[in-house]
Order: structure tokens, then sequence, then C-alpha cells
């Protein structure tokens, strides 16, 4: 029962954050919301495997996780620089 009701707040509170990567003013802030979407949905995948009694989700939810991870530093890398092929080198250097 517990379970049920942790999984009704985290569909609730993931509904709010769609809603603001939906309607955000800037792109940093649907940026956030789209990261705070991925970590509901891993808490979703775990509440889900635990109410069920298959605690394996975990393991999809780390593997989410990493994803999640990679893809915002990607975002944030393309947002930075204008291109994710940049290596990370200033563009100018004073010798």
């Amino acid at each position: 029962m517990m379970f049920a009701v942790a999984i009704i707040a985290v569909l609730l509170a993931l509904t709010l954050t769609v809603w603001r990567a939906l309607k955000g003013p800037t792109v940093f802030d649907r940026l956030l919301a789209a990261n705070s979407v991925g970590t509901g949905a891993i808490l979703l995948l775990a509440l889900f495997g635990f109410m069920t009694g298959r605690p394996e989700f975990l393991d999809l939810g780390l593997t989410y996780v990493l994803l999640n991870i990679i893809g915002t530093l990607a975002v944030l890398k393309y947002f930075r620089y204008g291109s994710l092929a940049h290596g990370g080198e200033d563009e100018e250097t004073e010798t």
C-alpha cells in the first residue's frame, strides 16, 4: 500500500515536471525539467520493482541514470560551444 502511494506521488511530480519542460521560459529550465523527469522515471522504476517483488528493475534504473547524465552533459556542451565536436581547448591562445 505504501509503495502505491509513493508511485502516485512520483507520477504527480512527473506530471508537474513534464509541464515545466513544455512550458519553461528558458532552455535551461527545460533542461533541468528534463533531467528531473529522468530522475522521476528512475524512482518510478525502483518503486515499481519493489512493489512487484522484482528488484532487478534497479539495474534498469542504474543504466538509465548513466544515460541521463551523459545526455545532460552532451546538451550542456552543445549549448556552451555550439557543437558536440568541440575538443574543449580555448579558442584564443597567447604566446
